[in-house]
């Protein structure tokens, strides 16, 4: 089975948790594009959708589904999202495609985050994935300097802005044998928006697709 098919069958196994009159997060990339694909025909029996990105923003609209805005919204009841990285423990790096923020956000007010990966998202440790870590833009310098103090090699994603105007810092190298005490830690950093690591508020429900299907843990 190739990456996509995986990625599609890790997708269409999440629509099992979405409920008529649910409100919804989903979130971004292109596991995720699988299931806003998907959602099309459910999309009219949920009660809200709320995006995580400006490019999920887009697709659901071509799809036909009305994105609502968190901030009316409030509490979600479900929030559908992958990741870059995922252990046992259900502990994610997340930012690959530089809407983690936004992602943060969603995944806290939502009372219920199913991730959708497939098997080579799956590793032992986090931080074989880059870390990526948004940064208001005249801090980048001086955070990129903390970051190699903390043992990490930032390298800035030169030409790529987030939805909220701000830049990224891909962490190379950085070791994460704690992923709550590492993201407290660097997000004490001035000048840090939030860094790539779910582990205060880590997935509730991880969605591994492989050649021999999904296997679900919590």
């Amino acid at each position: 089975m190739d990456a996509d098919a995986k990625k599609q069958q890790a997708a269409l196994a999440a629509l099992k948790f979405v409920e008529d009159g649910m409100s919804l997060g989903v979130g971004t990339g292109s596991t995720v594009n699988f299931f806003i694909d998907a959602l099309a025909d459910r999309a009219a029996d949920l009660s809200a959708v709320v995006s995580s990105s400006e490019a999920s923003t887009e697709r659901l609209a071509k799809t036909g589904i009305r994105v609502s805005r968190l901030a009316t919204e409030g509490d979600l009841d479900l929030y559908v999202d992958g990741a870059d990285e995922a252990t046992e423990f259900l502990h994610l790096i997340k930012g690959g495609g530089g809407a983690l923020t936004r992602e943060k956000i969603v995944a806290g007010a939502s009372r219920l985050f199913v991730c959708i990966i497939d098997d080579s998202k799956l590793v032992g440790t986090l931080g074989q994935f880059p870390l990526p870590i948004e940064v208001i833009p005249m801090a980048r310098s001086y955070v990129a300097r903390q970051l190699i103090k903390a043992g990490g090699r930032p390298v800035w994603r030169e030409g790529f802005i987030t939805d909220n105007g701000n830049e990224i810092l891909d962490v190379h190298n950085l070791e994460i044998p704690n992923p709550v005490e590492v993201e407290n830690r660097l997000n004490q950093i001035p000048g840090i928006v939030t860094v790539g690591i779910f582990a205060q508020r880590p997935a509730d429900v991880l969605l591994v697709s492989s050649d021999d299907g999904v296997r679900e843990m919590r």
